[in-house]
Formats: structure tokens, sequence, C-alpha cells
């Protein structure tokens, strides 16, 4: 694919001063304005290519504009782009059953919105649903969206300040230390929700033995255990869900939250839940507009098919390993955090200047609430080859 020249009129001095003036600014924008995209790169309004190792903040699960993706959106837009939840749909049937097929056997029905804080925000719900209690316990670096209860569970720098006035009846533990949720659960505990591993922490991760025991903890206090999946889940860590996987000790929660990749890009989000839980939700108990619309779930089957198609869970996990191992002798690298295709690396400081000459030699990386991590995010097809690009450059 080569690049192509827009119009004179649409520079990115334009673009910009554009977006600037009629959006609120909100996001700190990194300099360039990207037009479009293929597997792990993309190109900008000044026909510049850039390689993308964040995806979109991991949305960009199976690359950009995978070419199964668009075909099943064109073809689902040319039949009917949307209608709601009142009536059935064939793609909605083959996306929901093809999901919970690819899920834990744990994990049996399927409850789509159309982002991740709304999929947190369901979870909580159902928790408080099926126990009939309020309390919900998450944990310090967690970081689980902006709405109201999502952003009361976030205990993560100022993200749950900026959500003030918070939703009641939130409280924090330690992540990673069983003994910290011993602490705070107990019988007026509704749910317990977690992220696997704890990406804008800086990619912070938990043994395995501490998911065993979260699960044994929430069994005798009959609380419901949540897994926040939002970036862990559709492959990113080499697995299709982390819960379930090595990583977890094979632990299987009552609901996962996912949303991210789960679309390549059209906004989606879902919970996966268990029989317990499910046989407690009654007509009307939840809603939403947007959930389980037609284009949405063209884009999760078609996502779905693709990761498995083409292989990209195996190479998540090559990828890892490829990273781990070609950054061991690069200097400055004090640590590699993560698994699959979400990975943190640790400096031995600041990773900023990092990112800034990384963003100068066309790579795009991020940041994480650590000052010394940089994030990976990359699509979930990303090659050997570019990731040796990357390691090259801060080399």
């Amino acid at each position: 694919m080569t690049a192509t020249a827009i119009d004179s009129s649409m520079t990115f001095n334009y673009i910009k001063k554009t977006e600037d003036a009629n959006q609120l600014a909100t996001y700190k924008k990194m300099p360039l304005a990207v037009e479009r995209g293929q597997g792990s790169w993309v190109w900008t309004s000044a026909g510049e290519k850039y390689l993308d190792l964040y995806g979109g903040h991991a949305v960009c699960g199976t690359g950009h504009s995978h070419p199964h993706v668009v075909k099943a959106i064109k073809e689902q837009a040319e039949r009917v782009l949307f209608y709601s939840n009142l009536v059935y749909s064939d793609i909605r049937a083959r996306a929901a059953a093809k999901l919970v097929s690819l899920a834990p056997d744990e994990l049996t029905k399927a409850f789509f919105c159309s982002s991740g804080t709304e999929a947190n925000e369901n979870a909580m719900r159902m928790a408080r649903m099926a126990t009939g209690r309020q309390k919900i316990v998450s944990f310090s670096g967690g970081f689980h969206g902006r709405t109201a209860d999502s952003i009361s569970a976030t205990f993560l720098g100022k993200y749950r300040k900026l959500g003030e006035p918070n939703v009641p009846h939130h409280f924090e533990a330690e992540f990673g230390s069983i003994e910290s949720i011993r602490a705070v659960i107990d019988g007026d505990t509704a749910g317990v929700i977690v992220e696997p591993i704890q990406s804008m922490a800086g990619v912070r991760e938990a043994p395995a033995g501490f998911f065993s025991e979260l699960r044994s903890v929430c069994e005798q206090h009959g609380a419901v255990l949540i897994f926040d999946e939002v970036q862990t889940g559709v492959g990113r860590v080499g697995s299709w869900f982390f819960a379930g996987s090595e990583f977890a000790g094979g632990v299987v929660p009552d609901v996962v939250t996912l949303a991210k990749s789960l679309g390549s890009g059209v906004p989606v989000g879902a919970c996966l839940v268990n029989d317990r839980v499910s046989s407690e939700i009654r007509e009307n108990d939840l809603g939403t507009t947007f959930g389980g619309g037609m284009i949405a779930m063209a884009a999760v089957l078609a996502t779905l098919e693709a990761i498995e198609a083409d292989g990209m869970i195996e190479n998540a996990a090559n990828a890892e390993a490829y990273l781990r191992k070609a950054l061991e002798e690069v200097k400055g690298v004090a640590a590699v955090h993560g698994k699959g295709c979400l990975v943190g690396i640790e400096f031995d400081g600041p990773c900023l200047p990092v990112y800034a000459r990384l963003l100068e030699q066309k790579i795009i990386t991020g940041t994480s609430s650590n000052p010394a991590v940089l994030r990976l995010l990359p699509p979930l097809c990303v090659t050997q080859e570019e990731l040796a690009t990357f390691v090259e450059a801060i080399g």
C-alpha cells in the first residue's frame, strides 16, 4: 500500500487548528493526524509512515483495517446498520455463540454493550443483583473506566478524585496481597473486581497463586469475582482470556468484562457471565441502546475469526518471548513486564525521553502512570521484523 496525498486544505496544521477550535482539550495529542492504516502501520496526513506499537490504546488487536473485518462490516452495513435488542438478529446470534464458545466453559452467557467502562458498570451491577449486597472491593493501581461506578472503583493516581462525588460502598485492597483482601472483604461484599494485569499502572502483575487465593476468599464470603479483561482479553496475553489461563492459576471468575480489541476499532463491550450470576438477571434489569448492534456484532464475529484464522494468539506469545530476549542486553532497560502483546518496559530512569525519541523515529508507543515504564500494546499480528525495528531504535 502506498501513501496518497490529501487535499492541501487538509494539512496537519489545518486539521489540528480545526480540532482544537471545536473539541474539548481533554487529551495531550501526538503531533500527527492518522489518515489510514494497515497491519501494524499507519500513515499520516503528511504521507509519513509510522510503526504503531500502541494500537490506539490496545484497540486495534487484529491490526489496522484487517481485510476480513472490513469486509464483514461493509457487508453488514449494506444489509442493516442497526436495530436494538428488541428484535432477534442473525449476526448477534452468531457473534454471541462464537464468543461464548471461546470462553472458559463456566462462562455461559454474554451481555453486549458499547464500551469497557459500561461493561464494568454492568458487571458490578450484576454482582449486587446476584448477592443483594452493595459493597465492591477493587485494587490499588487498577483502572476500570471513567463513568461513575467504574471510576469509583479506580484507585489509581488522580482518576478517582476526578470522579468525585464518588459512588459509595467502594473499598480498596492492595493488588497482589491476599492479606489485604482478607482484611477488606466480608459478608457485606457484593463483588471484587480486579484488572489481572494493571496496564495503566505500569503493567503490574500478580502471581498465579494470588488469583487462586482470591477465588477462594470470594467463595468463602459469597462475593462475585470479576476479571476486568478490557485490555487483557481477546487474545492479547497469548491466550483468549486471562481467565482460565496458567497466568491465573486456572481460575475462572464469575464475570469477565471485555472491550478494546473486541471489535477491532468498532466500539463494543461485553460481559461474559456464569450460571450463578445469569440466573439472577431478569428482563429489564440491564439495558443498553447500542449494545448488540449489527455493525458491532459483525465486527466482533469477524475479529474473533481473524484472530483464530491468522494464528494471532500464538503470535502474541511469540512476540513477548522475542521482546524479552532481545531487550536483555539493551542498555537502560531494567525489566520487562506483562504477557503477550501487553508489555511494559521498565527503564532505569524516566521513559518519557525514550517515548519522545521513538516518536521522532516514527514509532508510536505509550507511557503509563509509572514514569519509568513504557507500554507496548501492538496489534496481535505484529511481526518479529517490526519488533526488531523497535529494539534497534531503543538500542
